[in-house]
């Protein structure tokens, strides 16, 4: 496959690396420096130029392209290229936006402004966060084969009821499959004298109610609805508080500015919008910060985040999740303090190359950064899997591969050793990147 990027920035340098070792790919910005670095770090084509301009296209060759990919930092420049592109090709055209205000106009409209799939950046931060929201200690969560099915990745901590303890201590539900152990620079495939060790992050594949009651018992007393405190009305705040309350939940929204505080107030009818700032801590203190279970900070930079989600967790908040604008920042934010911090452009990189990769899957989640991914596939005459237990197609796939779950007819089956796979089944695999392509060979 030939893909086009356009935008040599974080998000469009994270999919040509993740892409480039089994497709061929060009770049396109017009900062020179950008793409000459991006070609010396990855097997690439560069050409330095403006993307939205037709002959810069025409020099990448774009009539020959499978996919364009527009992922610059401005949302008109990557709709204007997904225009330009589908006036001399048939290339299938993947445009990236901040704004959601695009993303409602082109799902009115079939191929609107010559795009064929839409990722808008800070409505997508905003889902991170809220499937995150939803588990306790999660760090990472997706649903599979409509919801029938749930991966999540949790850090095991020093007061964890898992930790020091074996797989197959830990293996009390039906419906859950440890799938993995992140450990350091290593991906364990865990067997039932694994043990699991506080810093490990652990991979679980289950039903929703299993992998949430997983969740639960990682962080005892945490039953009922969340006390969740949004700092920052931003459009990732806005989307975030949205999403939570249609889930049923009552956030509160800090916003100083008062403008905009009162904007929120009229659009968000389940969320109790305030007009406050979120680093006074005499306020803070006040709205009973000691009794919040979750602080999301989106405010507009991040030094302003990460102060404001330390002073809550100071100050009692249970876990804080920030959003993070430089992904260099992801890890720093996570070491001195911050329970998950997202970045929005990783997160948009990663659903972008995510939806290149669904031409092969159902759907797909990239684990931390591509470390490993976890693949939804409908099982053909084809697969080595179909008619065979699980025990003996296994011994044909590479090492690092998992089975998580089968779903048949819309219902979950747990697998286990004697389980026959079924052609039509759906079947929820963990793979380390390692074993990735041969796997996908195979199944």
């Amino acid at each position: 496959m030939y893909v086009v990027i356009v935008g040599a920035g974080e998000v469009g340098s994270a999919i040509a690396a993740s892409l480039a070792d089994n497709h061929h790919v060009a770049v396109i910005d017009i900062d020179g420096t950008r793409v000459e670095n991006l070609m010396y770090d990855t097997d690439v084509l560069g050409i330095e130029g403006d993307g939205a301009d037709l002959d810069t296209l025409e020099d990448a060759n774009i009539d020959e392209a499978d996919i364009l990919i527009a992922s610059t930092d401005d949302d008109e420049t990557n709709i204007v290229t997904c225009s330009t592109t589908m006036t001399v090709s048939e290339t299938f055209t993947i445009s990236r936006v901040k704004n959601a205000k695009y993303l409602r106009t082109w799902q009115r409209s079939e191929r609107a402004f010559g795009i064929d799939h839409m990722v808008a950046t800070n409505l997508l931060t905003a889902e991170t966060i809220a499937r995150v929201v939803g588990l306790p200690a999660a760090q990472d969560v997706e649903v599979f084969a409509d919801g029938v099915v749930q991966m999540a990745e949790f850090e095991i901590s020093e007061s964890s009821a898992v930790a020091n303890v074996t797989v197959k201590e830990a293996d009390r539900y039906e419906s859950l499959t440890f799938a993995a152990v992140l450990r350091a620079d290593s991906v364990i495939i865990p067997r039932g004298d694994t043990v699991l060790k506080p810093g490990d992050d652990v991979i679980v594949i289950g039903s929703p109610e299993s992998v949430q009651i997983f969740a639960h018992e990682l962080v005892p007393d945490t039953e009922g609805k969340p006390n969740i405190l949004i700092v920052g009305g931003s459009d990732v705040g806005y989307h975030t508080a949205r999403l939570l309350q249609e889930r049923g939940l009552k956030p509160r929204l800090v916003e100083q500015d008062q403008d905009r505080a009162l904007e929120l107030a009229e659009s968000l009818d389940g969320t109790t919008v305030l007009e406050a700032d979120a680093t006074d801590r005499v306020f803070l203190q006040q709205e009973g910060i000691d009794d919040v279970d979750i602080v999301i900070v989106a405010l507009d930079n991040d030094e302003k985040n990460l102060l404001a989600g330390l002073l809550a967790k100071r100050l009692g908040a249970e876990r804080a999740v920030t959003v993070v604008d430089s992904g260099g920042y992801v890890d720093l934010f996570e070491e001195v303090g911050i329970d998950v911090a997202v970045n929005p452009r990783e997160a948009t990189a990663e659903e972008i190359t995510r939806f290149t990769r669904e031409h092969q899957a159902e759907n797909v989640a990239i684990i931390e950064s591509d470390r490993a991914e976890v693949l939804e596939i409908e099982v053909d005459e084809e697969s080595v899997l179909v008619d065979r237990p699980i025990r003996e197609s296994v011994s044909d796939l590479p090492d690092g591969v998992v089975i998580g779950a089968i779903t048949r007819d819309g219902e979950l089956i747990s697998p286990r050793g004697d389980t026959i796979v079924k052609r039509g089944d759906h079947v929820v695999i963990f793979v380390a990147i390692a074993s990735l392509e041969e796997a996908s060979n195979k199944l």
